[in-house]
């Protein structure tokens, strides 16, 4: 399959927000009266879906915009601490060279993923949609696709998360999963993804493996 069109989660897929969330997670539970989170438990998050993880931590859905913005804003003022994960620029390089069209949605706020990622990394990148409801991509993803002037059967989605997978499906898009990022391998192999990714050279080789191969030698 030939994809015209990628559209990259951002936290956990082209960033280690994760390690940084990690150090604000106890006042962000705080804030939001919820359980407290040992290391332990934030560990054992990461082998459940996403309603396990509602019903283990106990979040009514009404409060998950509250949170997913205080996350946003905590995001925004500490961009310093958020780095992409090692060969990303490589590969948004290879897709943008083998004429693939790269777009980004996420839960994360624009302005943030614009700081992380540098300017000549963004000029790669047609399609932002930033902002999105932890649960409502796929509807982004349609809206995504629409613009780019692609079609969801030439679309690949990739995102770290099984609701990653799910909005993928939901949109008729092909659906890939890291697993560098916060769902465990094992709970993104039981999802069964079209592609399972163990490293950003392995989606180049993908989805451009002429111009991975070259790039590389």
């Amino acid at each position: 399959m030939r994809y015209d069109l990628v559209v990259f989660d951002f936290d956990g897929t082209l960033a280690d927000s994760l390690t940084w969330f990690r150090t604000a997670l106890s006042d962000v539970v705080e804030k939001h009266g919820l359980s407290p989170i040992c290391e332990e438990r934030a560990e054992a998050l990461r082998g459940m879906t996403p309603k396990a993880i509602m019903d283990e931590l106990q979040i009514p859905a009404w409060k998950l915009p509250f949170i997913a913005a205080d996350v946003r804003d905590r995001a925004a003022r500490n961009v310093d601490q958020i780095t992409l994960f090692d060969g990303i620029a490589d590969l948004l390089r290879e897709l943008s060279a083998a004429k693939v069209s790269i777009a980004v949605v996420s839960s994360n706020g624009e302005d943030a993923i614009r700081q992380v990622m540098g300017p000549d990394l963004v000029a790669l990148v047609s399609h932002f949609a930033c902002g999105a409801a932890l649960f409502g991509k796929a509807a982004v993803f349609r809206k995504v696709i629409r613009k780019a002037g692609s079609t969801p059967e030439r679309t690949l989605c990739i995102g770290d998360e099984v609701r990653d997978i799910d909005a993928a499906r939901e949109a008729g898009c092909g659906c890939g999963a890291v697993t560098w990022g916060f769902a465990t391998p094992e709970i993104l192999a039981a999802s069964e993804p079209d592609h399972l990714y163990k490293t950003p050279g392995d989606i180049a080789r993908c989805i451009a493996p002429t111009v991975a191969a070259t790039q590389r030698a």
